[in-house]
């Protein structure tokens, strides 16, 4: 075995630690990679002869060949798998030694495993890495938290493997304990609302009569300006792409059952504790969970009626209306995630830099996209922003675009196509402009069956009211 000790060590050799570990060799760091089956770690070293990469047979020999303090990212299936792997190397690591979970791990098992081993004298990153595979090989966006002396000491690497935009890497310390698991959780919420959005977009067009190559030809244009982004750029290439089996469109072809890993019904749990509204993202989880429901809504189709979904006669200036719809709905999905960031971070007092997050989403991740921008000049504008369409940039896209969007939304009600979160977001929009809502009738109606009082508009705020409504009930 290489006498000489490894810079950095990684546990768990699936496609995204194996992408990661090439990554960090490519940066001039040595690696030790272990897996729990040996065969893997075999066929990975004899797959990549020439590098600085050390495969180890046990877990003791891999803890051996690295160097102190030692640096050990795992790799590993969220939950129980990553408590297994923590449980077989504490005792055969020492003081200050950094354990990395750079998994898809829920906060609060974070912030327990953060706590567990600090008392043990070891330090501990909840990292939040994306990208996918690609990312992973090529420079993925990194979302770290834990104590910032333990970001000190991973610095060296984590920026040397993270994605640049303008030079900068696309990893900054997001916070304590969970604070960077937890920023990954709303990406990934932000991430399941534009993926939806782009879905509706795709769905309109296919009711106007668009051919899979028209459309594709549609992302690639917008993918040149405002809405440029990675999900954009890819939504073009997967339309392009051809069956060779029979030659037709392959997204024609996919079966439509979404699939979901978690995260965006974690972000749906979160939001409902702290009382923030994220209904687009809301939406698009219920879209998925809908979709899966696949046997159900093939017989409902027999018994339901609606009308025909035929947009043909708009098909001309649709593309334009359709793209401020995007457009205005993206903004929305980015307002409600960082609304829930903002309301998290001070609850948890993690004092999050806003701007920095989404400087390092502009990167490497899957919703990297150039309206980040934008979003960094915002926060860095106004670290205190209250809500990100208030922000003079984002206030005049919505403005602009809310005439098309309005429309787009009718259309696709009078036509029978659900676009639950193109709707969604914009009554959120129109909620959050309202200066009066419906809430004072609400008010009534909790206080005749339950006594829960009301303030009222010609009193002092703070101060409640009861009525004694009539009796209904004989």
């Amino acid at each position: 075995m290489n006498s000489k000790k490894s810079d950095f060590g990684l546990i768990g050799l699936a496609v995204m630690g194996q992408n990661l570990v090439l990554n960090v060799e490519s940066r001039g760091f040595q690696v030790s990679v272990y897996n729990r089956t040996v065969d893997k770690t075999n066929e990975f070293i004899a797959a990549n002869p020439g590098k600085q990469l050390v495969g180890c047979d046990t877990l003791e020999a891999f803890v051996q060949s690295l160097a102190s303090p030692r640096k050990i990212q795992i790799m590993v299936k969220a939950g129980a798998p990553v408590d297994q792997v923590i449980e077989q190397l504490i005792p055969l690591l020492d003081q200050d030694d950094i354990i990395i979970d750079g998994g898809n791990s829920l906060y609060t098992d974070t912030e327990r495993r953060d706590a567990y081993l600090a008392d043990k004298g070891l330090r501990f990153i909840g990292a939040g890495v994306s990208g996918g595979e690609e990312g992973a090989r090529k420079g993925p966006a990194i979302m770290p938290g834990g104590p910032a002396s333990t970001w000190e000491v991973m610095k060296p690497i984590f920026e040397s493997i993270a994605a640049k935009v303008d030079g900068q890497p696309c990893v900054v310390h997001i916070g304590p304990g969970g604070a960077g698991h937890y920023v990954k959780m709303i990406h990934n919420g932000i991430e399941y609302g534009d993926m939806q959005l782009i879905c509706e977009a795709y769905s309109l067009f296919k009711a106007a009569g668009f051919t899979t190559d028209e459309m594709a030809a549609i992302f690639n244009e917008w993918n040149e300006g405002a809405l440029q982004s990675y999900l954009i750029q890819i939504t073009g290439k997967a339309l392009e792409q051809r069956d060779p089996e029979t030659g037709q469109p392959l997204v024609d072809l996919i079966l439509d059952k979404a699939g979901q890993k978690g995260t965006g019904q974690w972000t749906q749990l979160n939001a409902a504790e702290n009382a923030v509204v994220i209904g687009t993202i809301n939406a698009a989880v219920e879209a998925r969970v809908l979709s899966s429901q696949k046997k159900q809504r093939v017989a409902a189709s027999e018994h339901l009626q609606g009308p025909v979904a035929d947009l043909s006669a708009a098909k001309k200036n649709l593309v334009a209306k359709v793209h401020d719809a995007l457009y205005a709905s993206k903004v929305i999905s980015y307002t409600q995630g960082f609304d829930l960031i903002k309301t998290m971070g001070e609850k948890k007092q993690w004092n999050l830099d806003f701007g920095g997050i989404a400087s390092i989403w502009r990167g490497g991740c899957i919703i990297r996209a150039r309206f980040l921008n934008h979003i960094t000049d915002a926060y860095r504008t106004d670290p205190a922003l209250v809500n990100l369409m208030l922000a003079p940039f984002f206030k005049d896209v919505l403005n602009n675009a809310q005439q098309n969007w309005r429309e787009v939304v009718a259309l696709a009600v009078g036509h029978g196509i659900p676009v639950p979160a193109f709707s969604s977001s914009l009554s959120y929009y129109d909620s959050y402009r309202s200066h009066r809502l419906s809430a004072n009738l609400l008010q009534a109606q909790r206080d005749f069956f339950g006594a829960h009082t009301y303030e009222r508009t010609d009193k002092p705020e703070g101060q409640f009211f009861h009525t004694e409504w009539p009796e209904v009930i004989g």
